[in-house]
């Protein structure tokens, strides 16, 4: 019967290229595009037909991981691209139709984040070990999407040229006080304190990042400009000239938009400016994929822009310019993957092989979605007062990636 209901699926589900899906039976069906050369796909366990049609996004990558599902030749981003092409335009089909509208109705649970939760979701991924980060990740540890004016740019290039385009968005003076919401391994607060002159308070959730950041600023020389604290941003307290977020907000969890967007207003003072960096969705709202949800990051939510927009219009928060990247993060993560690939014997040294194809597919899933299914990343610039930025984005690009010394 589940091998019945699953070719039904696949026969609705797969209109773009090809697969072929071998049951675990041995019968080979072929889905798709007639014309297409078909990804290979294998079913190794009875049980794992049901389990598809019950929650496929859980399944198909769990599966993969327990290498109870195998691809032909391991053609990983073949086999997501198709995927996610497909998703992206079969949202009539009444099957996905229907598991939209379970998880979305459940999105509140999935994404309540008060601080204890707020704190374990932190922990679940970004206190894994410091060596795996290293495998992938630019030398400053920049753990969002680069920026690829020039697509050949390396990635390190490539987040450099990120943190100076904020940086531009926030117009900083010397001295200003700064807050960085989400402060990672502390590479963006860094640089803001060595090439802009400001001084800089990041909080983080984790203690990992925490550890390393504190390491980071006392080999630099920057205790003085630069201090991280261990804490919520709900519990931070006074006025900053400067508000900053990069991929934090996909953390917060729409229950709690309006009340992060207050939180910032109350931290800006009078003529502040707050740039809030952030994976979107350039669609509806939706929900996160199930599988991500239990494995990468818990709690998460990309937004769209439509529920970010709502939040800050409650807030009393004046909104000043947003950017849309579309490609950046594709890139980023190509970047991600063929580092962590190439580093492979080593993360299995830290880890286990399920883990690797845990990453792998995480790695390669985001990119493909970013290329294939509508996800783009928003920098949302927002102030108290509508002059306290220039009328025209002009400045940013006046003097590109310029810095200030911070002796001056």
């Amino acid at each position: 019967m589940w091998d019945r209901i699953l070719d039904r699926m696949m026969r609705d589900f797969i209109q773009r290229r090809a697969l072929a899906l071998t049951y675990p039976d041995g019968t080979r069906r072929v889905y798709g595009e007639e014309d297409a050369a078909p990804i290979e796909v294998t079913l190794h366990d009875p049980g794992l037909p049901r389990r598809l049609v019950l929650n496929t996004d859980l399944a198909v990558g769990e599966a993969y991981m327990d290498g109870r599902l195998t691809i032909g030749q391991d053609d990983l981003e073949g086999f997501l691209a198709c995927a996610t092409e497909n998703a992206g335009v079969g949202d009539d089909v009444w099957w996905r139709r229907a598991t939209a509208a379970i998880f979305k109705a459940r999105r509140r649970f999935d994404q309540w984040n008060p601080a204890r939760r707020a704190r374990e979701n932190v922990a679940h991924h970004y206190d894994l070990s410091s060596e795996l980060y290293d495998l992938f990740l630019d030398a400053d540890r920049q753990y969002s999407c680069g920026y690829f004016p020039d697509p050949s740019m390396s990635l390190d290039a490539a987040q450099e040229a990120k943190k100076h385009h904020i940086a531009g968005k926030l117009l900083l003076q010397p001295d200003m006080e700064v807050l960085e919401i989400g402060c990672g391994w502390g590479g963006m607060a860094l640089t803001l304190a060595r090439d802009y002159g400001v001084r800089v308070l990041g909080v983080t959730l984790s203690e990992e990042q925490h550890r390393t950041a504190c390491q980071r600023a006392a080999d630099a020389g920057l205790q003085d400009r630069v201090r991280f604290e261990l804490r919520d941003y709900r519990e931070v307290t006074g006025e900053f000239d400067r508000v900053v977020s990069i991929g934090m907000f996909e953390h917060v969890g729409v229950p709690h938009y309006v009340e992060y967007f207050r939180n910032v207003r109350d931290r800006l003072k009078e003529g502040g400016v707050a740039l809030i960096h952030t994976i979107g969705r350039a669609y509806v709202p939706g929900h996160t994929s199930p599988w991500i949800q239990k494995y990468i990051f818990p709690g998460g939510y990309c937004p769209a822009l439509s529920e970010m927009s709502a939040a800050v219009e409650k807030s009393g928060l004046y909104s000043c310019d947003v950017e849309v990247w579309r490609l950046h993060y594709a890139e980023t993560l190509r970047h991600w993957h063929d580092r962590f690939v190439a580093n492979e014997d080593k993360a299995r040294a830290l880890y286990d092989d399920r883990f690797c194809r845990m990453w792998r597919y995480y790695l390669k899933a985001c990119e493909v979605t970013f290329r294939h299914n509508r996800q783009c990343v928003f920098q949302y610039q927002m102030t108290k007062r509508q002059e306290a930025v220039p009328l025209s984005r002009d400045y940013l690009y006046r003097e590109p990636n310029r810095k200030m010394e911070a002796a001056e």
